[in-house]
């Protein structure tokens, strides 16, 4: 090792969902760890709408178009240029797909929503694998490790007592509250919407007196195994991750963790990973990265200098948790991909693995846009800046809607009867949401007489995405291809069929809500469309997705695998994955619980491992 360089037991590459979560537990565990994250800490810099843009949870879309923090990746629905600018929202570079280069990783711009995965899920990684370590009934562990349910006191005090039969954790590192601002209470409109909703909902689902019954009960949480069995379908609310109403994740995760453990976890900010460091045997044993601010070239307002530089090396392992654009790239830059790609950037193929940057899945999610005939009185004096009325509200005592992230009422359902577990999330946004592109938050945040019924499609079949190398410079952004619908691999165009339901569901409860009058328009899709066609042909041109993953999926290698069940990436040592990108099908509805549970599963594999090979090492000095 030359002068000046440094070794860690451990390199963690991105402080996401997946990195920060497993770069806490090895440092807990008392392994040395070093946190590379190209992104800086949006939390301790000073710029403009921050910290405020991070914190609070009604700016979330504000924060993912906030300059200090948000990559901007462009990507490409269809392959064709012409079918692509059907959408409103392409521009000349492509799709805007807003991710955020920051300590937290995406975790520091999403929407908060924590809901666990379903059980098939997990039984499917289980299958696919031969290891039952995940099946849904053991991973439900670590849903305990991660979460600190404070929105059910009577079954928190249930747990300490040894009785837990909703499946929550309670004493985790994330905190989960539900956002219920008592000034929805004063707002007729609203509260006329919230009731004629959940009757409606109630009354189209397949058992209405049990959904009513359930109701009665206050059984609405999609967490409560006690009611979903990991199969929760009906009208919920949306558990966030919030800490006391404002936004808790991996920043704080690791954090804390670097707070505990003096001298076991280094962040190192700035810190654009190129290249991972092999020895002669495939293993990994370091990481090469530039230092300096801004250096990739999503980033609102990229650097023009190169960077300084640095080599940092693993006595242990890597693990890579950039997420499923970055992952994929940096493997391929280090030489692990489809050789024939990396051989036309003149990279030196080091494993053959043509999985990697294949099977790239996300959502299909649209939205059914009204315009209402005024505004909501519970946004009265919302200007989403840090001055105005609602903004104190919530600084001084943690109250009024900005406590929410925007959601009025959610709806979990199945778009055909035979699915073995619910697929689409119909949520109702005090908001005027039709999708990214540049600008879209200030839209949502200009316009208080809107609603927008969001239909995200999960559990989707389409898994003929890719992400490629766009050049061999590690500054810029890969190729991003979803190859959307019919471009896809779903010839029987379950998702679409599956999208147009929703919209129509959406349309039903709307109509029952429209009693008093106060729907001025539905401006999206618009009244004129009304066909299956018409409406399957706005799906195709107007969809949009936000939660991408499977890119190094697990799986055999012989059928595109990159990963074994123990995240370790085939034809190396050293190296594992732990983000987003190793899901061989999108899990669940949303993605982020998913992801944090993963990263405490390859956690513990990781220190399995550490553990197996110091046994080996003490067997080896007795004989």
């Amino acid at each position: 090792m030359a002068a000046g360089e440094m070794e860690y037991d451990y390199i963690v590459v991105g402080s996401g969902a997946g990195g920060g979560t497993v770069a806490a537990r090895l440092a807990e565990a008392g392994m040395r760890v070093v946190l590379l994250e190209a992104g800086s800490d949006s939390g301790a810099i000073d710029a403009a709408r921050l910290p405020g843009d991070y914190e609070v949870p009604a700016f979330h879309t504000f924060a993912s178009e906030n300059p200090a923090m948000r990559w901007d990746f462009f990507v490409n629905h269809y392959t064709g240029t012409a079918r692509q600018q059907r959408d409103s929202k392409c521009t000349p570079q492509g799709i805007y797909y807003p991710r955020a280069g920051t300590l937290g990783g995406c975790t520091a711009h999403n929407a908060m929503i924590f809901m666990a995965p379903h059980d098939v899920d997990w039984d499917g990684i289980a299958e696919l694998t031969g290891d039952k370590s995940w099946r849904a009934a053991k991973m439900r562990r670590y849903f305990h490790r991660i979460e600190d349910c404070r929105y059910h006191p009577f079954w928190r005090v249930l747990a300490w007592l040894g009785f837990n039969p909703t499946g929550h954790g309670w004493a985790g590192w994330l905190q989960t509250q539900v956002a219920l601002p008592r000034v929805v209470f004063r707002d007729d409109a609203m509260t006329h919407f919230v009731r004629a909703s959940t009757w409606a909902s109630v009354s189209r689902a397949p058992k209405p007196l049990r959904a009513l019954w359930r109701l009665i009960k206050g059984e609405a949480d999609p967490n409560n195994r006690r009611v979903s069995r990991g199969r929760f379908e009906g009208v919920c609310y949306t558990p966030l991750a919030t800490r006391g109403h404002a936004r808790g994740g991996a920043r704080e995760r690791v954090l804390d963790a670097a707070a505990r453990c003096p001298g076991r976890l280094r962040i190192e900010t700035n810190a654009l990973a190129t290249a991972i460091v092999f020895d002669e045997d495939n293993r990994a044993i370091g990481v090469d990265y530039l230092k300096g601010e801004n250096l990739y070239r999503a980033h609102a307002m990229p650097a023009d200098g190169p960077g300084r530089k640095q080599r940092v090396h693993a006595r242990r392992e890597v693990i890579v948790c950039g997420g499923t654009f970055n992952t994929p790239q940096l493997l391929m830059l280090s030489g692990i991909g489809p050789a024939e790609d990396l051989r036309a950037h003149g990279i030196c193929v080091r494993v053959d693995l043509p999985g990697v940057g294949r099977n790239l899945q996300d959502r299909y999610e649209i939205g059914v846009v009204y315009h209402m005939t005024q505004s909501w009185k519970s946004l009265n004096g919302a200007r989403f800046e840090q001055d105005d009325p609602l903004y104190r509200a919530w600084r001084d005592n943690r109250q009024g809607m900005y406590i929410s992230n925007g959601a009025a009422i959610s709806l979990v359902r199945r778009s055909a009867e035979h699915l073995s577990a619910p697929d689409l999330f119909c949520m109702a946004l005090v908001a005027r949401f039709e999708g990214y592109f540049p600008g879209y938050s200030r839209l949502v945040a200009d316009h208080t007489d809107y609603l927008t019924w969001a239909i995200l499609k999960g559990h989707t079949q389409n898994r003929a995405g890719t992400v490629g190398l766009r050049s061999a410079d590690p500054r810029d952004m890969p190729r991003i291809d979803f190859h959307y619908f019919d471009e896809g691999d779903d010839p029987g165009e379950r998702d679409l069929k599956a999208v147009v339901e929703g919209i129509r569901f959406a349309r039903c409860i709307m109509a029952s809500v429209n009693a008093r009058g106060e729907i001025a328009r539905e401006e999206k899709p618009g009244a004129d469309i009304q066909s299956d066609d018409a409406l399957a042909q706005y799906v195709r041109d107007n969809s949009w997705g936000h939660h991408a993953s499977g890119t190094c999926a697990i799986g055999p290698r012989e059928a595109n695998g990159v990963l074994d069940g123990n995240f370790s990436v085939h034809g190396t040592k050293g190296l594992r994955v732990a983000d987003a990108s190793v899901f061989p099908r999108i899990p669940g509805l949303f993605i982020v619980a998913a992801v944090y549970m993963i990263a405490e599963k390859a956690a513990d594999a990781i220190l399995a491992g550490a553990k197996s090979e110091h046994g080996a090492h003490q067997g080896s000095v007795a004989r």
